[in-house]
């Protein structure tokens, strides 16, 4: 008997389709046809991971950072014990500190054998005066020598370091014209403080630049010199009694005749007196500086009676004048022949040599 196939169809009328239950229909799903969850490379899922760690870590690492960062105090004025604080005198002194004179000190120098040496002596002694401290360095010539320069720039002192042009050869002392270009200028800038003419060969104590910072007006003191030829010490300066001059002592008849015996080195004055009428007491000059066409020894005693009228216009320093505060050699090297700048472009040649 031939078999017969029998074969389902569905019916274009919906109200004879039939209708199977839902576990019927999924039995009759097959495998291919269930859901299937996505799997990335690993590649792409240690790039997640890394990254994700990352962020914990940072976030981890800046939380105990920041909560262990203590926040900064604000600033606090010190706190001053009561067993520290400034007494009167303690304040007196520091007010006095502040309130220090300039020291103007004049130097005139010109090219010689021992003017390096004279030079760095006295940069040391001044280097040692408490501020504040100006050192105005007058050198002759056109223009200023760079040995000079470089003993200032080593110096540690304030300075300011010019030339001057203009000499005479009639005038034995060629400090004239350079301390009237210092004192140029002083009174140019207006540089208030007590001026003090210090040649460079000379020897000053510390005590002299402390009696400086006393003076009001005009201050007068004695001198320790030799002779010029060498042979004694002498004394010349002011006889003071109770901080008034009351008369001169001096060795040189030929200095006599003078109206002030006082040695260059032997006085300063406040710069005011240069460009303030009311702070001198003598009018008659318009412009102090010293002047060229006396004789040797006198432009001292010409140049302060263009300040002072008389000894009762004059301050003792020290009170009694009997303090020697500095000391005039009177020492020349002019003719000495010396290597330039003290320094030596070929060696010696050995007079004693060496048995090898």
């Amino acid at each position: 008997m031939d078999s017969v196939s029998v074969r389902r169809t569905f019916s274009p009328n919906p109200h004879h389709r039939s209708i199977s239950s839902p576990s019927s229909s999924l039995r009759t799903r097959g495998p291919t046809s269930a859901f299937i969850p996505y799997h990335p490379p690993l590649l792409l899922r240690l790039l997640i991971f890394f990254f994700a760690s990352g962020i914990v870590l940072g976030l981890t690492v800046f939380s105990s950072t920041y909560e262990h960062q203590p926040e900064p105090e604000p600033d606090r004025e010190p706190i001053i014990r009561s067993d520290h604080r400034p007494d009167k005198l303690g304040m007196k002194q520091l007010n006095h500190v502040l309130e220090q004179k300039l020291i103007i000190v004049v130097t005139p120098t010109y090219n010689r054998a021992a003017q390096a040496y004279f030079l760095h002596r006295l940069a040391q002694t001044l280097r040692l005066v408490p501020p504040p401290l100006l050192w105005i360095v007058v050198e002759t010539g056109s223009k200023t020598s760079s040995e000079t320069a470089s003993i200032l720039r080593r110096s540690g002192v304030m300075y300011r370091h010019i030339s001057c042009k203009q000499t005479s050869g009639e005038v034995k002392d060629r400090g004239v014209h350079q301390r009237n270009k210092a004192l140029d200028l002083i009174e140019h800038h207006r540089l208030e403080g007590i001026v003090y003419f210090a040649d460079d060969d000379n020897i000053y104590s510390l005590e002299l630049f402390d009696r400086l910072r006393e003076i009001r007006g005009f201050g007068t003191w004695p001198v320790a010199m030799l002779t010029h030829d060498k042979s004694k010490a002498i004394l010349e300066g002011p006889v003071c009694k109770n901080g008034q001059v009351i008369g001169w002592h001096t060795n040189e008849k030929s200095k006599r005749l003078r109206r002030f015996h006082v040695d260059m080195s032997g006085f300063a004055f406040n710069s005011t007196m240069l460009w303030d009428p009311d702070k001198r007491v003598h009018l008659a000059w318009n412009t102090i500086r010293q002047l060229d066409t006396v004789k040797e020894g006198f432009q001292e005693t010409t140049f302060i009676q263009q300040l002072v009228e008389d000894e009762t216009q004059m301050e003792a320093v020290p009170s009694d004048c009997a303090k020697i505060m500095n000391w005039h050699l009177h020492l020349d090297y002019r003719d000495v022949v010396y290597p330039t700048g003290w320094h030596l472009r070929n060696n010696l040649q050995p007079v004693v040599p060496l048995k090898l």
